[in-house]
């Protein structure tokens, strides 16, 4: 007996409780994203924590299918836990916004759920909160969204941190330019994106490609460059679509400049997201003490075909979670708590009940916090 109530004080591997300090912190840091997204235009939206498999499925190009948690409702169909936030929003706009022509701005804030191994030191269930820009296909649009989750850090009162920006064409023209086929790009994609340099060499070294193709290649995955880099990487590119993927990331920095936000961004073309919907941008935000990434995001100009609309998109999402972690730990002050008025009353009078009744609703009109107390009698 004492083992089955242990075992219902535990949460499962993956998931915890977030309560007290911690989770009024965590409302803070996530009002405050909410805040700031709203501000610029964005409009709210919610999908469903759960959808068919097939909004998830391998052609979507999202996480593998052993990551997902799947399961089945009683007419057999198999559904799954969204692992982010993104194909709902895209089937979503598609489903509801199939003929609008005007360009979409969608915020939204709830859990994901990724099937993974404790061991990884990752929770299976993250509070994602992010934005979606659908219908603008220009640089102007990446330039929104990276300044947009700029501005949403710096809210948060968070300082030391930095954005890193690739380019999935610059390394897609490349691997035309190679003539890879689409399982070995598949392959070096993830790893170059997970940083596995020694795997990305063997891959190449057993591809019929050039030496001087295999060096272009190997080269991104230790590619860091700032913008005075640009122009010659541009011009060595080799290709039309890696060329000008170089060019949109040095307009991109040069618009970036204007609201003086270049100082938060660097450029790194080895890094490539596992997601395989991304087509230009991607974007990671890391900061001060942070083991990974805090935010991420990129642009995505296919994936609403895949549910029937032809539309460009570009987005990003913020771990709210972590940024409070992460703002705890580089000691910056959170609001202080409200205080809590504890209002007394005789149950034996009803007319001091009333009384004190009266008093506790006039504290809560003015937006401020109280409680009910019987005496001791």
């Amino acid at each position: 007996m004492d083992k089955f109530r242990n075992n219902l004080l535990h949460t499962p591997d993956g998931v915890r409780d977030i309560y007290g300090r911690e989770y009024e912190n965590i409302k803070y840091v996530r009002k405050t994203i909410a805040d700031v997204i709203s501000s610029y235009g964005y409009t709210d939206i919610q999908t469903p924590s759960f959808e068919y498999f097939d909004v998830f499925s391998k052609e979507v190009g999202t996480i593998p299918s052993r990551e997902l948690y799947k399961f089945f409702d009683k007419e057999n169909e198999t559904l799954a836990l969204r692992p982010d936030f993104t194909p709902s929003i895209a089937r979503c706009a598609a489903k509801y916004f199939m003929d609008e022509t005007n360009v979409l701005r969608f915020s939204y804030i709830g859990s994901t759920f990724q099937n993974i191994s404790s061991l990884q030191g990752k929770y299976s269930e993250v509070t994602q909160e992010g934005a979606e820009l659908i219908g603008d296909e220009t640089v102007y649009g990446d330039a929104e969204m990276v300044s947009l989750l700029i501005e949403c850090l710096l809210k948060t009162g968070l300082e030391n941190f930095r954005i890193s920006i690739g380019e999935v064409d610059y390394f897609k023209g490349l691997c035309r330019e190679a003539d890879l086929s689409f399982e070995d790009e598949h392959e070096l994609r993830d790893y170059i994106s997970s940083k596995n340099p020694i795997a990305a060499s063997k891959l190449l070294e057993s591809l019929d490609i050039s030496s001087e193709m295999k060096d272009k290649l190997l080269m991104i995955t230790d590619t860091f460059a700032d913008h005075s880099m640009l122009s010659e990487i541009a011009a060595n590119a080799g290709n039309e679509l890696s060329a000008k993927a170089i060019e949109r990331l040095s307009r991109l920095y040069d618009l970036l400049k204007i609201r003086g936000y270049d100082k938060y961004v660097a450029f790194d073309l080895g890094m490539l997201s596992k997601y395989q919907y991304y087509t230009g941008i991607v974007f990671k935000a890391f900061a001060l003490g942070s083991g990974s990434s805090i935010a991420t995001g990129g642009r995505y100009d296919t994936l609403l075909s895949y549910f029937g609309k032809n539309a460009p998109a570009v987005g990003f999402v913020i771990l709210p979670d972590e940024v409070e972690k992460l703002l705890e730990r580089q000691g910056i002050e959170f609001p202080g708590e409200e205080t809590i008025s504890e209002i007394f009353f005789d149950p034996n009078d009803p007319g001091k009940y009333e009384m004190a009744l009266e008093m506790a609703d006039n504290i809560r009109k003015r937006g401020g916090r109280a409680v009910l107390k019987a005496e001791e009698v």
